[in-house]
């Protein structure tokens, strides 16, 4: 299930992720779009399907992973280590990006590039980023659901908008992925 989260967080952008963010191209706007689709990073400031479980869909689903692989590997110290390890950092990875934006040390995730190019009234474009951070930070979570049980986010809304196929399918490649890295650990370890 951790591969069909981050192979679908793919496809559902946060702001802290390095994924841009497209939609289909109306012809309203002057705009740069091949083949009907342009890019707006500014849409990945809402919180839409996996983002209203965590602000951080692709790097925290390696936990569970990584965890679930040192059991099924066998529990031997170096796998705990390395595996576990993973969890961890991820852990922490996320902990210190949120850490980042908090502070406004930095930019995070993508260059954002929106689609209008320009910047409210009164604001830079600077500016604009950080409160749209601030914005997405009150509606999401860093702990998966607990916006949900916070009442900050709609578990409805969850299972109406999330990337349901592409979970599917990325949870299928992982089961397939995960078997072979665990014949390939047995055949080293013997």
């Amino acid at each position: 299930l951790s591969f069909g989260a981050a192979i679908a967080s793919l496809v559902n952008a946060s702001p802290l992720g390095l994924m841009p963010s497209f939609e289909a191209d109306d012809g309203t706007e002057m705009s740069c779009s091949v083949a009907g689709i342009r890019r707006d990073d500014t849409l990945k400031f809402a919180a839409k399907g996996l983002t209203r479980i965590t602000r951080h869909p692709l790097i925290l689903p390696v936990v569970p992973w990584g965890i679930a692989t040192t059991i099924l590997v066998g529990g031997r110290p170096c796998d705990a280590i390395f595996f576990g390890g993973l969890s961890i950092y991820s852990i922490a990875g996320c902990y210190f990006q949120d850490l980042r934006v908090i502070r406004e040390e930095g930019s995070v995730g993508t260059v954002f590039q929106t689609e209008s190019g320009g910047t409210k009234e009164g604001l830079g474009e600077d500016e604009q980023e950080r409160t749209r951070l601030r914005s997405f930070f009150e509606q999401t979570s860093f702990i998966p659901f607990k916006a949900v049980f916070d009442g900050r986010q709609s578990f409805d809304d969850i299972i109406r908008e999330a990337p349901w196929l592409q979970f599917f399918v990325g949870t299928i490649v992982g089961v397939y992925l995960e078997e072979k890295i665990l014949q390939l650990l047995a055949e080293w370890s013997v």
